[in-house]
């Protein structure tokens, strides 16, 4: 997943804006290699401007090793922002936290489970949770229900990260057996090919049972690696096969950088959807949902 982050508010198409209660984490598939993430925390934990207590720690979740910088391993718990979403009236889409996995191994239980209570109780407002850790997140789910009411589903989105096939058939099953408003998978970035077709609804099973939205993005920034077109497009006509919503959120660096004028303009990230190839122009939402402005469907 690329974007960037500023005071709450995303760049990232597919959402309104970002909410980190907990920073930090550790690198463990190939999606992970250019993390931006960690560039956000690095240029954080030197920002003069920000408090000395917050500087510290954003710099104790990351570290430098052999003169390149990586994350520490250890997340950061911003007590402060818990409550930031029941502080907003209007109505919006929460992405949480596009800084961190909030189910690392090292973000105690009983923290998660105050972030979603605060969810449960912001009923106004839309939470997409993405994680790498989905087997943390079925923990979670357990424990949760044991716990408390459990009744925290109707507007929290659940989600994993799956940057090519190994990592979808590990992540996706786990996912599809946790209960959600909406479960999806975001193919970014996408480094190759990956069926889904076994997860979206062209099955036997229950549609309980199937994903219910598609992102995939090429990468941009330092190191960008390359997704060829026809990957996403086999996404897409997958999820249209199968009536599925999917959101090709950017083509990536590489492939702005092959085509004449795309990066010149400025547009690093393959980003300006006015010059994609007309098949892959789909941003769409889950039935019933709508992000703001920035979401265009096609």
């Amino acid at each position: 997943m690329q974007g960037r982050t500023i005071m709450g508010q995303t760049s990232i198409e597919w959402t309104e804006h970002s909410w980190n209660p907990v920073v930090g984490c550790t690198k463990i598939s190939p999606g992970c290699t250019n993390c931006y993430a960690l560039r956000m925390a690095i240029r954080l934990a030197h920002n003069p401007k920000l408090p000395g207590d917050v500087r510290e720690r954003y710099a104790s979740t990351v570290h430098k090793i052999g003169g390149k910088w990586e994350w520490s391993g250890k997340v950061a718990l911003f007590h402060e922002r818990l409550e930031e979403p029941l502080k907003r009236r209007n109505q919006t889409m929460y992405f949480v936290p596009s800084m961190g996995d909030l189910f690392h191994e090292d973000v105690p239980m009983g923290y998660i489970g105050t972030i979603f209570d605060v969810m449960r109780r912001s009923r106004t407002h839309t939470f997409q949770v993405l994680t790498k850790r989905p087997e943390r997140m079925l923990e979670f789910q357990h424990w949760w229900f044991e716990s408390s009411a459990g009744d925290y589903l109707s507007n929290i989105w659940l989600g994993v990260t799956a940057e090519n096939q190994r990592t979808a058939d590990e992540r996706i099953p786990v996912l599809l057996q946790i209960p959600a408003a909406v479960r999806f998978v975001s193919c970014e970035p996408l480094l190759g090919t990956v069926d889904l077709r076994g997860y979206l609804g062209t099955g036997e099973l229950p549609s309980q049972h199937y994903l219910d939205w598609v992102i995939c993005g090429g990468e941009s920034g330092p190191g960008a690696r390359p997704m060829h077109p026809d990957w996403a497009r086999s996404l897409v006509q997958q999820c249209e096969g199968a009536r599925v919503p999917v959101f090709v959120k950017q083509m990536g660096t590489v492939w702005a950088k092959h085509q004449a004028g795309v990066y010149a303009r400025g547009d690093t990230k393959g980003h300006n959807i006015e010059w994609w190839p007309s098949d892959l122009r789909i941003r769409q939402m889950p039935q019933g949902y709508s992000s703001s402005s920035k979401v265009i469907d096609e």
